[in-house]
């Protein structure tokens, strides 16, 4: 029963005690104890056991931005592509929900191939992976992602297997983390969100897998690439959208490609 009490005092990123900052209600029901790190600022509960109950639906109702998220970051993600990658390689889009970024991304021109254990693909039938040993990426994307993993080391590791490139979402936490009722990322009423992390905990883990952090606006890159810090946060805060334009010239659409390949496997 100690060990038990410890490994909740433990953080999960980087093994250093955590202390409790705070407690809240999970679902508006489940009295949970929410601990920070003071050594690298990671935030997380003490445990997790209503996982199966909060993703009865997978993609939660108060995500009413999921269209404009989407639409937003294919323009972003196909520019920093396009200039800082081997854009004819192949890319990955992890825990891709209804696959909608994958279908935009090409509609671009760029490879994207979708995997998620836990949400139908819609928009990208026909280009869905499963995950295997020796599989490689020129790059990963993992969008609103990372504050859903129960064990974050592992699925991080799991996914630079795949790739030494990873570009995520994450809402970072604040200095001084808010209180349960003061932030409305925690998402504390749907019971998905269990890890949230400060640009300390980024920096804590780009320094531990050997990778330089790129950071702006909550779209963050991990990438064993060195790229112009202020060339990638001009892109992700105004520079994105007249170079989209660019690149959509320049990139050949996979639309029409896409179309005669799904028409012919449906004919064998």
């Amino acid at each position: 029963m100690e060990q038990v009490k410890q490994n909740h005092l433990t953080c999960k990123i980087c093994g250093n005690p955590a202390d409790k900052c705070f407690n809240t209600r999970m679902l508006r029901k489940y009295p949970v104890d929410i601990l920070y790190c003071p050594n690298c600022g990671f935030l997380f509960p003490t445990e997790v056991f209503w996982l199966k109950e909060a993703y009865q639906r997978p993609i939660n109702l108060e995500d009413t931005r999921i269209l404009e998220r989407n639409i937003r970051f294919a323009k972003i993600i196909s520019v920093i592509l396009y200039f800082f990658f081997k854009r004819h390689g192949q890319f990955l889009d992890f825990a891709g929900g209804y696959g909608l970024f994958t279908r935009l991304l090409r509609d671009v021109g760029f490879q994207f191939q979708w995997n998620d254990p836990h949400t139908p693909n819609l928009f990208a039938r026909g280009f869905d992976t499963e995950l295997s040993t020796g599989q490689q990426f020129e790059l990963i994307t993992a969008f609103e992602v990372f504050e859903h993993f129960q064990n974050p080391l592992e699925e991080i590791s799991r996914l630079f297997s795949y790739s030494d490139n990873l570009l995520f979402s994450t809402v970072l936490l604040p200095r001084i983390p808010p209180k349960a009722n003061e932030w409305w990322y925690y998402g504390f009423e749907h019971g998905q969100h269990i890890s949230f992390y400060s640009k300390k905990t980024l920096e804590f883990l780009a320094q531990k897998y050997q990778r330089n952090l790129y950071s702006s606006h909550n779209i963050h890159l991990f990438t064993a690439k060195s790229i112009s810090p202020l060339l990638y946060r001009f892109i992700i805060t105004i520079g994105f959208n007249f170079l989209f334009l660019l690149v959509k010239k320049l990139m050949r659409s996979l639309t029409t490609r896409d179309a005669e390949a799904m028409r012919e496997k449906s004919t064998t």
